[in-house]
């Protein structure tokens, strides 16, 4: 192992992570894990290793950007239109806005989230006027799937993402009651190795390993265009190389979502630092997993420290 290997596992190890793994041009180049940390915090999103050890992590809001390519997959089916209102298939009455304020709230602005409600689906702004970082909202997706597809989530994402996939470890369980304020009752389960195999999928312009098509590559370019009220937002993915970011507390700073990164990079973040960075670029993949980092500039010192090792 090289200096600059040693260099980012001994970092990683030292911020509380579970498994860091670094794939490019589809070959690994860093596959670790450690124990999970006796973290209070850390212990509800856990469930148990796999055989081969790998720890199976809930990956709270780092589910966001999976059930993006959900619906990605259902436009390429035909099944939703992301530009139609939410009513349209859930009918009336969902949120608690008036019933002419909730019919203008469509798909997309829950994507990007624009949809102009908060926490408690009361009534804030006009649809796409700004942007607003809203887990209950966004959970209503699901719903959505479950009324344009007829499967529920689970059935959904075993059919089009992780049986094509062949994600062994990943699935959606109940969250226990220690998660009950998160906004979502659902977390997604699963381990490093599978979101790196998911990531992949992604820089191979949606195609999986065995060469099937999950998504096309017009749906999942869609994906990553930047929201007009958040450069750094697409759909439910996290871009670099905006001139400002607006985080999930609602702070706006100037400059990229992480200088240190190419500005190519996409994202998806969940609570507790979970990662996956995808850097098309390069055809480089980067997986975070674990409890929670000491680092306030974990994104930017990670990636000086992958960037020495790639190169």
């Amino acid at each position: 192992m090289d200096t600059t290997t040693r260099h980012l596992l001994g970092y990683a190890r030292s911020q509380n992570s579970t498994g860091l793994i670094v794939r490019q041009h589809g070959l690994p180049l860093v596959e670790e894990s450690w124990a999970a940390t006796a973290s209070s915090g850390f212990a509800p999103f856990v469930h148990g290793e796999t055989i081969e050890g790998q720890i199976l992590e809930d990956v709270a809001s780092l589910q966001k950007s999976v059930v993006a390519v959900l619906i990605a997959i259902a436009v390429d089916k035909t099944l939703l239109d992301v530009a139609s209102p939410v009513n349209d298939y859930l009918g009336s009455g969902w949120s608690r806005a008036s019933p002419a304020q909730e019919m203008k709230v469509r798909i997309v602005d829950l994507l990007t989230m624009t949809s102009g409600l908060n926490e408690t689906f009361g009534y804030e702004a006009p649809p796409g006027s700004c942007f607003f970082y809203n887990t209950p909202v966004y959970a209503i997706i699901g719903t959505i799937l479950f009324a344009a597809a007829g499967m529920r989530l689970d059935r959904i994402t075993h059919e089009w993402l992780t049986e094509p996939l062949g994600l062994k470890n990943t699935s959606w369980r109940k969250r226990p009651p220690a998660l009950a304020d998160v906004g979502n009752a659902s977390g997604l389960v699963t381990t490093a190795r599978d979101l790196a195999t998911f990531g992949e999928m992604i820089l191979a312009g949606g195609i999986g390993r065995n060469g099937d098509r999950i998504i096309s590559s017009s749906s999942l370019r869609a994906l990553f265009e930047r929201s007009p009220r958040n450069p750094a937002y697409g759909w439910l993915w996290w871009l670099n190389g905006g001139d400002y970011v607006i985080d999930v507390h609602a702070r706006r700073t100037p400059g990229p979502l992480i200088p240190a990164a190419p500005c190519d990079l996409v994202a998806a973040f969940g609570y507790l630092d979970r990662r996956v960075y995808l850097v098309p670029s390069l055809e480089l993949v980067v997986v975070r997993t674990g409890a929670a980092v000491a680092d306030e500039d974990f994104d930017q010192q990670i990636w000086q420290r992958v960037n020495e090792m790639v190169g």
